[in-house]
């Protein structure tokens, strides 16, 4: 009797952009739209699968090294370079914020590039997207060094068997860039906003805003920091634990139950 074949698991990564605003902590979520094949509808962070060629090629790097993040992330050397790569790929993919510096600079305070808007910089993004170009040929055409000093390892959750499309992904935290603007430029999401931690979690306990777990779970331990700078300085300096949820229907409603037994109620997006 033949059986079928277990669903395949992409390593992928995610960005918590942080900001501070007049109301105190704020982040960036993007909402998916609904034709998406994964999360169609739910609002989420930057972020995506890990490509092939974000470890295949050196790239300036500054910051910890790949064998740290290992540490912190699980996983060998060369996966953590992907998932640092992938996470500053997919946040310029997806939100137009491009976590790089002047390679020679070697990480200083001024090294960032404080605008990747104009025409030029567009064009790249695209080709990006478009598989025409990898992260590591963009940074070295404009002689530029990944920063990988401006991310925060911040959560692992793993999608539970049986889900069609399954992700293991690390949740990355950055503060945004000085002189640069986040921007919904990826075609993806129907939505793009900067808001509080606990705006987010009130619209979804309301039905407005649908979100998968690992996005209402973040945004609740978001709560307990009143800046970017606490946000980032509050990030799990142990190696982070893989969160697996499980999915229970129950009287009220579809929750997702985690390994320590925390439930999260399920809103799902309204048919179109």
């Amino acid at each position: 009797m033949s059986h079928p074949a277990p669903e395949a698991v992409r390593p992928a990564a995610t960005v918590l952009l942080l900001r501070d605003g007049a109301a105190g902590l704020e982040v960036y979520l993007l909402r998916r739209t609904r034709g998406m094949p994964f999360a169609g509808g739910m609002s989420a962070y930057p972020g995506g699968g890990v490509d092939e060629r974000d470890g295949n090629t050196p790239l300036a790097w500054v910051g910890p090294a790949p064998a740290e993040w290992a540490d912190s992330l699980g996983g060998d050397e060369r996966l953590a370079r992907e998932l640092v790569c992938a996470a500053v790929r997919e946040t310029f993919e997806e939100a137009g914020v491009l976590l790089a510096g002047p390679a020679a600079d070697g990480g200083g305070t001024t090294g960032l590039v404080d605008d990747v808007s104009s025409e030029e910089w567009e064009r790249e993004r695209r080709a990006l997207l478009a598989h025409e170009l990898s992260l590591s040929e963009l940074l070295a055409r404009r002689d530029l060094a990944l920063r990988a000093d401006l991310l925060r390892p911040f959560a692992h959750w793993i999608t539970p068997p049986g889900e069609a499309r399954r992700y293991d992904t690390r949740f990355f935290a950055a503060l945004m860039p000085a002189g640069q603007e986040a921007r919904d430029v990826s075609g993806e999401a129907d939505e793009a906003v900067w808001t509080t931690p606990a705006a987010a979690l009130t619209e979804h306990r309301a039905g407005t805003r649908p979100m998968l777990p690992p996005t209402i779970h973040t945004l609740e331990q978001l709560t307990a920091f009143p800046d970017a700078a606490s946000a980032l300085a509050g990030s799990p300096p142990a190696p982070l634990e893989p969160i697996m949820p499980a999915f229970a229907e129950e009287p009220g409603g579809l929750f997702a139950v985690l390994p320590d037994g925390t439930r999260i109620r399920m809103v799902l997006p309204l048919p179109a």
